[in-house]
Order: C-alpha cells, then structure tokens, then sequence
C-alpha cells in the first residue's frame, strides 16, 4: 500500500487534518501550500518518526513543544501497534505497516522527547530509542531513510490489543 499525497483540492476545509479515502491515509499540512516534498535536513537535525500522541492533532502534538521540528511529510514503518490506553506502543519489525508522520528535529527538543516518552538505559524502560527504516512520502513515491523511533519494549505489548491497520488516529477515532 502506498502512501498518496492529497490534491490541493483535498485541504478544505481546513479544520480536517487527516482525511482517509479508498484506505488510504493522507495527512494534509496546516497550511495548504506547505511544501511536504522539502525532506532536506540541517545539520543540526535527524529524522524522527512518530506514530502516536506525538502526531498532529494528538494529545502530545510534537508542535506543543515549541520550536525544534519540522514535518516532513507523511511516513510508514514495518511493525506492530498496539493499544496501551491513552497512548500506542510499536514493536518493530514484521510485514505490517505503522502509519505515521517523520518530522526533522533538534537535539534539544530530542532530548525533551526522551524524557516525555521515559527512555531509559536501564532495562525497565517502556521504549527504547531505536533506528529503523522509514518510507517516507516523496511527491507520488516514497524514500526509504533511517530515522529513530520510539519503540517498545517487546514484552510490554504482550496483554496489549493489536491495532488493526496501524494507525492511531483512525484507531481513536474509532474508540470515541
């Protein structure tokens, strides 16, 4: 399944920030003639990919943090999502798709992440700062690219529902 950027037509109106047709998920920027495209990063930047309270319109909506991130544009990474309450958990790995958006950001605000999400270097940690291959949405294609991830500890997925599809935001938007 490919990811599918909207047509300009396909931003209004503005309140819809996720529109899904034919299933497939297309993320719309805030502003219409936002450059999704523009995957370029800095050298102060890395590539983060988030699939859960951190995407936009989430409780955790990585723009509350203040400057330290820019979208880059809707993404999906091979793994498993699983419902843990307010919040997902991925297990990475498999043949299934984690839906999702990758987003540029600063060493700062990296660190702020690590301690919202409880990284830890211990072995009690929920998640673990990993590395994994993320197909990041190009024009009408995709480019592969490694970007961190939060992931989840495997063992804590083990009483956890699976969410079908493995995306969050279709996910709660079923619960409610």
């Amino acid at each position: 399944m490919k990811l599918k950027r909207p047509s300009p037509s396909a931003f209004a109106p503005r309140r819809s920030r996720v529109n899904i047709r034919s299933n497939i998920l297309q993320i719309m920027p805030e502003d219409p003639n936002q450059n999704l495209a523009d995957n370029s990063l800095t050298d102060d930047e890395r590539p983060l990919f988030v699939y859960g309270t951190l995407r936009r319109g989430g409780s955790n909506d990585i723009a509350h943090f203040g400057a330290g991130s820019r979208l880059l544009g809707a993404a999906r990474v091979r793994g498993a999502l699983y419902d843990l309450g307010a919040y997902p958990g991925m297990v990475l790995g498999g043949s299934a798709w984690v839906w999702g958006e990758l987003y540029a950001i600063t060493q700062s605000l990296e660190s702020r992440l690590d301690r919202l999400e409880e990284v830890w270097p211990q072995a009690t940690g929920e998640y673990r700062r990993s590395q994994a291959m993320v197909m990041l949405q190009v024009g009408h294609g995709e480019r592969a690219l490694s970007a961190l991830i939060y992931a989840l500890d495997c063992a804590r997925a083990q009483d956890s529902a699976l969410i079908e599809g493995g995306d969050w935001i279709i996910h709660v938007g079923r619960r409610a």
